[in-house]
């Protein structure tokens, strides 16, 4: 667990090791997510990133058809 203190400027600042850990880059866009008083960050992810996750899945017969 990472202690992160609020600037004045209401900015925060990740530590390196967490960066790191994440593979953040700069210039990265978050969805903030505030619940029961904690704020989570998700990373936004890129379109072409999820390219391929589907990989081998069969598309025949995915949808209810009366």
């Amino acid at each position: 667990m990472e202690h992160i203190k609020l600037s004045e400027n209401y900015q925060v600042r990740l530590p390196d090791n967490l960066i790191q850990q994440l593979h953040l880059k700069a210039g990265q866009e978050f969805l903030c997510v505030v619940k029961n008083g904690a704020i989570n960050l998700i990373p936004r992810l890129e379109v072409q990133s999820l390219r391929g996750l589907l990989k081998g899945a069969n598309p025949e017969d995915y949808r209810e058809r009366s």
